[in-house]
């Protein structure tokens, strides 16, 4: 879920720099002492009447603050998001590599379906790597 959001994030904040730069672009006042004439427009560009501004950014704009301000309170929001997300992510995951050695130590039968799930759950490569093994009964044993 956390990927998911993250690039959903990433994704509005393109989308966002995206409009402001056309806006800017589109907006600009011609340098003193030139005529207005049409730009060349870059064929890259999204047309002007396609983009869609967050209703935050117009009511900055309407209350004659500058749209930077809002641009770079957002980015600091993301990021502090961000990292909200990273601390969350990475205390369930040592939470999870905590309870998966407990369980294959107190039930050595479902060692097989722990790792299972381990393996499964995490698309990085399973666990981080900090599990200690446990013995089978005749002196051998397997650690991860």
């Amino acid at each position: 879920a956390s990927h998911h959001e993250t690039h959903l994030t990433q994704q509005n904040s393109k989308n966002l720099t995206t409009a402001l730069k056309t806006l800017s672009a589109h907006t600009a006042s011609p340098p003193p002492g030139t005529t207005q004439t049409t730009q060349p427009t870059n064929p890259s560009d999204p047309d002007i009447h396609s983009i869609q501004l967050p209703p935050e950014i117009i009511d900055y704009v309407d209350a004659a603050r500058n749209p930077d301000i809002y641009t770079r309170e957002f980015v600091e929001l993301i990021q502090r998001g961000n990292q909200d997300l990273r601390g969350k992510k990475e205390a369930f995951a040592s939470f999870r590599d905590v309870l998966a050695r407990e369980m294959k130590g107190a039930m050595p039968e479902v060692r097989g379906e722990v790792d299972r799930v381990l393996a499964f759950g995490d698309p990085e490569g399973g666990g981080s790597g900090n599990g200690s093994g446990s013995g089978n009964g005749n002196g051998g044993g397997e650690g991860r």
